[in-house]
């Protein structure tokens, strides 16, 4: 590669407002986006570039820090910096002039601001566990051995609701480690949280139904309950989780209720003991259905796991919706309904005729990753990392953003909140976020109606920040964009 001051795009500009490693990585994504620099190429190295460009070499770490958190390059030992392969450039001017009018943008999708595969996640991206620390090996021996064991009858249309290994896996897990009792039977296997709620949605509800959900409150439940026909009923949440109070004030004869018990979405809070049982009390009373979205109940950091609300159901009301995405990976496209045993044989017939079943060789080998203690095992290591990273995380974030953010303390979940200080809008910097190459979601984009009083806050995954410096690194660009 020639010289990096040989390039027009590594010319520095000293009377620019903008940091010089800011300005480094600058331009080196955008020749990448472009197509200036193509997979493979090689960079300097940051002692070369520095070098060349008369700056200290920390500068120049701290730019290409930030680019491979990206995805945009990667090291290569001694082969050197080279940018990412599979990095796909940006059309020419020309070429864009030419082509046809785009077609009309998709529904956001909050899991996946840029709505598409990226080689990396973004940072603070969402809903992504510490990808870094994931059992590949043990998945891949795993995975080799379900493929060579595979004969014809595997190779068949999978069951709708599951495979027996796998139902019967889930339901020893959630005896031991959440409380409940259930029979294999009663666990259906979907392809997804959405799906999960869908088929939940199908089985028992009708088009016109109230349903209280929780605001605010994970923006793809309304989405979904809205497309389905339902009608939402956005009951407040305080400190103490879902105002009960308030849901039978606003819709007394509801159907049913979606409600995050253990780390309410967004705000992490807990649903108390007290308000639980009034939420049971009146599916009890209502003959309504509760569904409890255990999206990660299973990450507490200042005590163990509260147990799950359906641990308490005493007159079957409770439908247990838990997902593999948060505690493996998002690809994987595992989820899991466990239902009242007099639904049974309704969701039995409800998958029959609306799922598809999920490919029986993925849940083979996710039933042996449990059955051999894997999966326990990955849950205890990931509970004291991400204890860890989070704390690396606040650290990092409240060094530069403290007179701009206060942190809100949570005692679990995978995100950290920000409070922005003054009159701020957290939507306009999520966004701002998102355009810079990062991920934001604002408190305000999981309301259902504007609220007053509501502070604005920023929702940032922490799960996989694994340094404090990465972490100041990251809350730098923040500050840039405020």
């Amino acid at each position: 590669m020639k010289p990096a001051a040989a390039h027009d795009f590594l010319q520095l500009n000293p009377a620019a407002g903008e940091p010089y490693y800011r300005q480094i990585y600058t331009r080196l994504r955008a020749a990448a986006a472009d197509g200036l620099l193509k997979p493979g190429d090689r960079i300097p190295s940051a002692r070369a570039l520095a070098a060349e460009l008369g700056l200290a070499r920390g500068t120049v770490e701290s730019a290409y820090s930030l680019l491979a958190a990206e995805g945009y390059i990667e090291a290569r030992g001694q082969a050197g910096t080279v940018i990412a392969a599979g990095l796909q450039a940006k059309p020419s001017t020309a070429a864009a002039k030419a082509a046809p009018a785009p077609a009309a943008p998709a529904p956001y999708d909050f899991d996946n601001p840029a709505g598409r595969p990226a080689p990396l996640p973004r940072p603070f991206q969402m809903g992504v566990p510490a990808l870094d620390a994931f059992p590949r090996k043990i998945w891949a021996r795993l995975a080799a051995r379900a493929a060579r064991a595979t004969g014809a009858a595997d190779m068949l249309y999978p069951p709708p609701a599951g495979t027996d290994a796998l139902r019967a896996e889930i339901a020893r897990y959630l005896q031991l480690s959440r409380g409940l009792s259930c029979a294999p039977a009663q666990v259906f296997i979907t392809a997804g949280y959405r799906d999960s709620l869908d088929l939940a949605a199908r089985a028992l509800l009708e088009p016109g139904d109230k349903v209280w959900v929780e605001d605010p409150g994970y923006p793809p439940t309304g989405a979904l309950l809205r497309a389905a026909g339902m009608t939402l009923v956005g009951v407040p949440v305080d400190d103490d989780g879902l105002q009960v109070a308030e849901g039978l004030r606003l819709a007394p004869r509801a159907r049913a209720a979606v409600v995050t018990p253990a780390h309410q979405s967004p705000l992490c809070v807990a649903l108390s003991l007290q308000r639980r049982i009034e939420l049971l009390d009146w599916a009890t009373r209502s003959k309504a259905w509760i569904i409890e979205d255990d999206y990660d109940g299973e990450y507490r950091y200042v005590s163990r796991p509260l147990p799950a609300l359906k641990s308490l159901d005493r007159d079957d009301r409770v439908l247990y919706a838990g997902t593999f995405s948060k505690v493996l990976f998002p690809a994987i496209r595992l989820a899991y309904l466990v239902v009242p045993l007099s639904q049974v044989a309704r969701f039995e017939e409800t998958a029959r005729h609306f799922s598809g079943g999920s490919p029986a060789l993925t849940q083979g080998i996710v039933a042996d990753f449990m059955a051999e203690g894997h999966f326990a095992r990955h849950i205890q290591r990931m509970r004291r990392l991400y204890g860890e990273r989070r704390e690396l995380a606040a650290a990092g974030l409240d060094a530069v953003l403290g007179k701009q953010m206060q942190m809100e303390a949570r005692p679990g979940g995978m995100h950290l909140l920000m409070r922005l200080k003054g009159r701020r809008s957290d939507r306009a910097l999520a966004e701002k976020m998102r355009q810079d190459g990062m991920f934001g979601r604002a408190l305000s984009e999981c309301l259902l109606a504007p609220r007053e009083g509501l502070p604005p806050m920023l929702m940032l995954s922490f799960t996989n920040i694994d340094s404090r410096r990465k972490a100041q690194e990251l809350a730098r660009r923040i500050l840039a964009l405020l």
